[in-house]
């Protein structure tokens, strides 16, 4: 139901987008531009950011190159202060691209392989939760644990949410990260998304028509 709810909404772009992420395919400019959205995410509405997200991406180079941005850094503060005035979190891009740079991305997604949440928690504005957004937007298997995710999976009787979309996963042929965005996307497009789950916890046909969803974004 909150598949077909996503998809009816015009959303099945990102869930093409989603099931197309893969960290072997991921590289030192998609790495960057995928941290510095989750870091201009954080405590934002994903409206918000991705509004201004593509002038952004355009005063740090489109991302190409992380060591172009260290050499330019205070050129690219400022502009990027001119379209969003938050310079701990602009900071916080030009200082991950300065990492970046430092110990190579070859070098970096080795550790990301080994251990990817411990290594995310090292660039700055990438905390416990956040992680798992950077984790899942460059392709690895996980979910993010924010408060939507955890509110379903403990209706459904779960304490822990990647269980609770491992399980899912397997029950219904999408990916965890698939899984998780799908869920993600409808509780954000559905004000009532909690009561509009509840009858499917006691019903034994989950199927619903199209023309019964009945939220509005």
């Amino acid at each position: 139901m909150a598949k077909e709810f996503v998809i009816s909404m015009g959303y099945e772009k990102e869930i093409i987008w989603q099931k197309g992420r893969s960290l072997e395919e991921i590289d030192e400019s998609s790495f960057l531009r995928e941290l510095a959205w989750v870091v201009l995410s954080s405590g934002f509405r994903e409206k918000v950011i991705r509004n201004i997200f593509p002038e952004i991406s355009k005063v740090f180079f489109y991302w190409e190159d992380p060591q172009r941005i260290v050499a330019e850094e205070k050129t690219c503060l400022l502009q990027a202060l001119k379209i969003f005035n938050n310079k701990s979190k602009m900071s916080a891009i030009v200082i991950a691209a300065r990492r970046i740079d430092e110990i190579g991305f070859n070098q970096l997604k080795e550790r990301i392989r080994e251990d990817p949440l411990e290594t995310f928690t090292q660039f700055p504005f990438i905390g416990p939760i956040t992680a798992y957004h950077l984790a899942k937007n460059i392709g690895i298997p996980i979910a993010k644990p924010d408060r939507h995710l955890v509110r379903i999976a403990d209706l459904n009787g779960f304490t822990d949410v990647q269980e609770f979309c491992r399980q899912v996963s397997e029950l219904s042929g999408d990916s965890v990260s698939v899984v998780d965005i799908i869920f993600w996307r409808f509780a954000t497009s559905c004000p009532d998304y909690i009561g509009r789950l509840m009858p499917y916890l006691k019903s034994e046909d989950l199927i619903v028509d199209s023309d019964e969803i009945g939220c509005i974004s």
